[in-house]
């Protein structure tokens, strides 16, 4: 069995955000855990536009380049962590949108959470996420990592240093999805 693939994805696509250096940050710790091969999709450089797909994603009619592309990536990953900033209490819009163009692909898959913000640390952008990514058939983990006041923490080389909370909190999320991702791939396999 080949290595199972955790795809980091980058919530936030605003200028000045400072989602990609939390998730420079977590990919580093992704990479040094160990269990899995670790891809990385900025949502920014995906640019998928506002839905624009004439079929129902649960159809897998894809008309268009970039919801081609999106869907290999979706499909050939095992997990996933979700980068989000927190937008009123709840997560992006353009993270809304990537989930929303595909239906099947997400399905059986685990989920994580980075989250990162003001005093809340993104905690009430995942309690959305949870509730959208169960309804696509993932299983989200408890584990998360939550960081709040993201823009008080030191950031070098563009990478983000947080503290051993957040480095604890990265470690037991790692473990959990590497857990559920080997149960569920097994799962889908046989299904399969």
């Amino acid at each position: 069995m080949t290595e199972p693939v955790l795809q980091i994805i980058v919530g936030s696509t605003r200028k000045g955000r400072v989602g990609r250096a939390v998730a420079d940050w977590f990919r580093g710790s992704a990479e040094a855990f160990g269990a899995f091969k670790v891809e990385f999709t900025d949502l920014a450089e995906l640019n998928l536009p506002f839905m624009d797909e004439p079929n129902h994603p649960r159809l897998r009619q894809y008309e268009n380049a970039h919801t081609k592309e999106w869907s290999a990536i979706v499909d050939r990953s095992d997990a996933f962590v979700f980068v989000t900033p927190e937008y009123n209490h709840s997560f992006s819009a353009p993270l809304k949108n990537a989930l929303d163009y595909l239906h099947h692909e997400w399905h059986h898959k685990p989920a994580g959470f980075v989250s990162y913000g003001g005093i809340s640390g993104g905690t009430r952008a995942v309690q959305g996420l949870r509730q959208v990514v169960s309804t696509l058939k993932m299983v989200p983990v408890l584990e998360a990592v939550n960081i709040p006041f993201v823009w008080q923490l030191p950031v070098e080389d563009g990478v983000l240093r947080p503290n051993q909370i957040s480095e604890t909190a990265a470690a037991d999320m790692l473990a959990e999805l590497a857990k559920l991702t080997g149960a569920l791939r097994a799962m889908r396999l046989s299904a399969a």
